[in-house]
């Protein structure tokens, strides 16, 4: 049997797109039983505030809002998973959820703001840790 070590993800930015491709990937590995870590910094940690999921926009084709209406309309007509779902599920599955405490401070974010499915604050030594355990990295 082949050891499967794990996978981390790094995700520094908010746009729509990123985040949900970096989720269905931890999604994807954790229902595997790939031990994943996903690590949220500068303005990835927007998409795991209150309401940040929601309001996250497209990174491109945005059009004024256009753009993202049409994709959320295009992934529920598809039976796409929304981020929300998505973020919900990768707390469900066991992913490790990490919010970077530097950026945190840096920025402001209170830990209060974080949603419930982020049980973990640390710094780049906990987001190294789990990235020399690995052996697949992504960044978002």
């Amino acid at each position: 049997m082949v050891e499967k070590k794990g996978v981390t993800i790094l995700l520094h930015s908010g746009d729509l797109d990123k985040a949900l491709a970096a989720f269905i990937v931890a999604t994807g590995a954790a229902a595997k039983g790939i031990p994943t870590t996903m690590f949220f910094t500068f303005w990835g940690l927007n998409v795991i505030q209150q309401n940040g999921a929601k309001s996250a926009k497209l990174s491109k084709m945005n059009m004024a809002g256009i753009g993202t209406r049409m994709i959320k309309r295009l992934m529920k007509k598809k039976h796409v998973a929304s981020l929300e779902e998505l973020i919900k599920d990768a707390g469900e599955l066991g992913v490790r959820l990490v919010a970077c405490e530097m950026t945190m401070d840096l920025m402001n974010i209170p830990r209060e703001s974080l949603l419930p499915e982020i049980k973990e604050i640390g710094g780049v030594g906990t987001f190294l840790d789990a990235a020399q355990n690995s052996d697949t990295h992504f960044v978002f």
